[in-house]
């Protein structure tokens, strides 16, 4: 049975208004009339739970990323190699791209200067808790919070593209070559952790040692661990990249 409107919270009437006006629109705008209306509220209403209209689209988008996440890590199989982890979350991220192309125009289709969408930052926090075993294991080449931004900038800009794409042209290994060749740019091309024998850069294992100091206690005051993070940051540059240890 259709449950009457009134008897939804009206947070969640919001978003489901903002979810279905998405929808149609197909990446086109969105009015806070229109939405209030199907909504059956004020615009004050709308404010008041979201702050705009944008806070509350950009919550439509990113509780539907949610649960595509949720979904597709269900069925993924479960990889105690790192890396793997990273490339099948790559895959899950240009699989919703691909299926929502509205909720992607939404994300990436108004951009402004010095403005980030809400969504880009909490998927950018899911990659730097993706990354943070390979950091700790010496697996990587960059910082975990540079690897996070090109791979997250990578990932972004095959989707649009193959969004963009005639349907009759689409290239379906464009995201295989692009993923990775990222990967192999921002890992050290080691298969093992470092307690195994992988090849260590002096960079990998600053940023692995980083990597520990987020969890294990030290026996370093506050100043001392930032010394020593500073320390570890030039450590892990660009061009200290290509020493050994």
């Amino acid at each position: 049975m259709v449950r009457d409107q009134r008897e939804i919270p009206v947070r969640d009437r919001l978003l489901l208004a903002g979810v279905q006006l998405l929808e149609k629109a197909g990446g086109g705008d969105v009015s806070t009339r229109a939405v209030c209306d199907l909504a059956g509220v004020q615009a004050p209403t709308l404010y008041h739970h979201f702050g705009s209209k944008e806070g509350l689209l950009d919550a439509v988008v990113s509780h539907g990323f949610r649960q595509f996440l949720a979904a597709r890590r269900d069925q993924a199989s479960a990889s105690a190699d790192p890396i793997e982890e990273i490339r099948q979350g790559w895959d899950i991220h240009v699989e919703f791209g691909l299926q929502h192309p509205a909720s992607y125009a939404h994300i990436y289709g108004r951009v402004e200067r010095g403005k980030r969408c809400g969504v880009v930052a909490e998927v950018e926090a899911m990659l730097l808790q993706a990354l943070a075993p390979a950091a700790r294991q010496g697996r990587l080449a960059v910082t975990p919070a540079d690897a996070a931004a090109e791979v997250l900038a990578a990932s972004s800009g095959v989707i649009l593209t193959l969004i963009t794409q005639p349907e009759d042209a689409v290239d379906p290994g464009l995201s295989t070559r692009v993923r990775d060749a990222i990967l192999d740019s921002i890992t050290t091309g080691s298969t093992s952790p470092v307690s195994s024998g992988g090849e260590v850069t002096t960079a990998s294992a600053a940023i692995a040692l980083a990597s520990t100091l987020e969890d294990a206690p030290t026996v370093l005051n506050d100043a001392e661990t930032a010394l020593l993070r500073d320390w570890l940051g030039r450590i892990a540059s660009p061009a200290s990249s290509g020493a050994r240890i």
